[in-house]
């Protein structure tokens, strides 16, 4: 029971974070207010080929990438509500630090707090920095590695070492954000900054990991309304070659 009062603040607090950013809108552009309550809530959130749940990951990950403050505090919420997890959560922030840069995932921390404050999250409850890793597949990381070391181990072996240790011998093992999950928010936050030369490898990650071609074609959707049009086409392309080979093989 202690649990109902904080969820209720939050439930009340998100719908009026919502309402608050709709009468904005409303007031500055009502063709705007029209898209966003008829188009995007009553229409794109309600299709079927990814879950709410997903839809809320892939959204969020948007905003922490694009650095889109305004929405956060509704979209967190919407999240926790869809199911997302506060642990889930703290590990998208971190994770995406990673491939965001510092910046992004401290402004998403500094809009996740007051949220988990309203749900009662204490930070004893989150992952910590020493945690359990997942089993690493040594034989897919020698070939990432090796591909590594000889395209750019001489350009900056820092880099380099930090992307093996770090990155995939370390957060991309860390056990409360699944593999899919964390492929799924890498590949969104790629689209949503424009850098589609680093498609290819995570979305064949991301499908290696779970995520099938409906739910990454229908990523794309989503990404189309918060990220915006012209990524999402730049990434298209990218998006069909994986395709392609995938069925190929």
């Amino acid at each position: 029971m202690k649990f109902i009062a904080p969820l209720t603040v939050a439930l009340s607090m998100s719908a009026g974070v919502a309402m608050g950013q709709t009468d904005v809108t409303s007031r500055v552009s009502p063709a705007l207010s029209h898209y966003n309550s008829s188009v995007v809530e009553e229409d794109v959130w309600q299709r079927h080929d990814l879950s709410a749940r997903d839809r809320s990951v892939v959204t969020v990950a948007t905003l922490i990438a694009r650095q889109q403050t305004a929405l956060m505090p509704q979209e967190f919420s919407r999240a926790l509500e869809n199911g997302v997890t506060p642990a889930e959560m703290s590990e998208i922030v971190t994770h995406l630090a990673f491939y965001s840069g510092w910046g992004n995932a401290a402004a998403a921390a500094e809009a996740l707090a007051p949220i988990f404050e309203a749900h009662g999250v204490a930070a004893d409850s989150l992952p910590g920095a020493d945690v359990d890793l997942l089993p690493l597949d040594m034989e897919a990381e020698r070939a990432r590695e090796e591909n590594v070391q000889a395209d750019h181990a001489e350009t900056a072996i820092g880099v380099v070492d930090y992307t093996r240790e770090t990155l995939f011998r370390d957060l991309w093992l860390r056990p409360d954000l699944a593999p899919r999950d964390r492929s799924l928010i890498t590949v969104t936050a790629l689209v949503a900054s424009g850098q589609s030369e680093q498609v290819p490898f995570h979305l064949g990650r991301a499908m290696d990991n779970g995520l099938t071609r409906d739910e990454a074609s229908e990523a794309l959707t989503q990404l189309a309304f918060y990220a915006g049009w012209p990524r999402v086409f730049s990434a298209m392309p990218a998006f069909r070659n994986v395709f392609d080979d995938r069925a190929a093989d």
